[in-house]
């Protein structure tokens, strides 16, 4: 076997923080608070407290809630500014899947290491976002593993957006206060949904020749 040196040198770590308004953040806690249906509390749904403390409320990408489409264009403007500066980054993506506001108590948390795109079902995922909507007075941010002197600590609005891979494995940390975050996916853009677009558009502008056509002779 060849005797190979790894060479040690400053690496870019392609996590990228950015702020959205705080009166996003209160209006989406108050929205978890008030919303009855779509939580489930980790424990009661087979995770060890080991791994994940915590309740998730599901929301639907397309909904009509003022509050939670106002949250998604931040992500969108923020992943604008993700592209501009990672453009190799810069595919055709979409939040196409469920995302979650999670509440997380004392003492809660995704505590185990772990990625986002680890199984067949996820491996659209292109990009995670994720936001702190309360201020933690003892940190509880996030840690990623292969990337140790990044840093960051639980503030209002703080928002990342970083990639999938194995490559961001991360955890959740730990802390003595009640934590609410937003978090979930930019997905690549399904195949047959990309066609279809494309066919709406072919079809669109055919229509719109014909009716020039008509009009103008």
């Amino acid at each position: 076997m060849v005797n190979l040196e790894i060479v040690k040198k400053n690496i870019e770590s392609f996590i990228m923080p950015f702020q959205i308004p705080t009166d996003i953040c209160d209006e989406l806690i108050n929205y978890f608070k008030t919303t009855k249906y779509n939580k489930i509390d980790t424990t009661e749904s087979g995770w060890s407290t080991d791994v994940k403390q915590g309740i998730d409320l599901s929301i639907q990408p397309d909904t009509n809630i003022p509050i939670i489409n106002d949250y998604l264009h931040c992500m969108k403007d923020g992943v604008e500014l993700y592209f501009k500066r990672y453009p190799e980054a810069n595919h055709l993506t979409d939040i196409a899947e469920l995302f979650n506001i999670q509440y997380y108590p004392s003492g809660g948390g995704f505590k185990a290491w772990h990625c986002e795109r680890d199984r067949e079902q996820t491996n659209q995922r292109s990009l995670v976002f994720m936001t702190y909507l309360n201020d933690i007075p003892d940190g509880g941010g996030t840690e990623f593993k292969f990337y140790p002197d990044f840093k960051v600590n639980a503030k209002k609005g703080l928002s990342l957006i970083w990639p999938t891979d194995f490559t961001h494995t991360h955890r959740g940390v730990v802390s003595n206060y009640e934590k609410y975050i937003v978090t979930g996916w930019f997905n690549h853009a399904n195949v047959n949904s990309v066609h279809n677009s494309a066919q709406r558009e072919i079809k669109n502008l055919t229509n719109e020749i014909e009716l020039l056509r008509k009009k103008y002779g």
